[in-house]
């Protein structure tokens, strides 16, 4: 309150003063939850029309870039407009991995199949057990995968690369190693054997490894069936 010789209250100046602050903490407040919860960075209009009338949004933006400061997350400029980000120099410890789930096709499954209990086991090898051509792309998903490797190569002509299953194969069916694939009695007790006494599980081809084998052979291209299978894709 301004007295009658113009002088000024000092306990009505300290109240405004303390006033004003407790409005600027409130507007920050309100300014850091809008910034916090929106998916794009906004701009100082967009965030004027949604803090209280009369806001100084530079000041504000200012002061909460300010706070934030060093730490791991920062006030920042993009394209005109502003949004939290993560602090530039944590990025090297921020590479996060994506799980994407897949299925494989009956194709891949047969071919990984073959792999696991044929092993070491050449491409002309796969295919003459398929009864079909192989397309390269199955090879080079399960290689991505992880699940097989090339392994040596066949001394035979040409020097064949052989195919074998890998570490992380093991993983993701929960072996300990690759003898511990099921049997020709387990495959029959779980329906994924072909127990036709006339026809092998591979078309005329009998090339079972102690008698194992797998789901019947289907086109190369067809991946329908019940024999597909999850696989998660990780990507950083």
């Amino acid at each position: 309150m301004i007295g009658m010789d113009g002088s000024i209250d000092k306990k009505d100046f300290v109240d405004c003063q303390e006033d004003s602050m407790k409005d600027q903490r409130e507007e920050l407040r309100v300014l850091e939850a809008i910034l916090f919860a929106v998916s794009e960075p906004m701009t100082e209009e967009a965030l004027a029309k949604r803090l209280p009338e009369g806001a100084d949004i530079p000041s504000l933006i200012q002061e909460l870039s300010s706070q934030y400061k060093g730490r791991g997350i920062v006030l920042q400029a993009v394209g005109g407009r502003w949004a939290f980000r993560t602090a530039p120099d944590l990025s090297g410890v921020l590479q996060m991995e994506i799980k994407i789930s897949r299925k494989l096709s009956r194709a891949a499954v047969e071919v990984l199949a073959i792999i696991g209990y044929h092993q070491p086991i050449t491409r002309g090898e796969i295919e003459e057990i398929r009864g079909v051509a192989l397309s390269k792309g199955t090879l080079d998903l399960l290689l991505e995968i992880g699940w097989i490797r090339p392994v040596g190569k066949r001394k035979t002509p040409g020097r064949p690369v052989t195919w074998g299953t890998t570490q992380e194969f093991l993983n993701h069916f929960n072996l300990n190693k690759v003898s511990d694939l099921p049997g020709a009695d387990e495959l029959k007790a779980a329906g994924l054997l072909d127990t036709r006494p006339t026809r092998s599980i591979f078309g005329e081809v009998a090339v079972n490894k102690d008698n194992q084998g797998f789901p019947d052979v289907t086109d190369e291209n067809n991946d329908e069936g019940p024999e597909t299978l999850n696989f998660e894709e990780r990507q950083v």
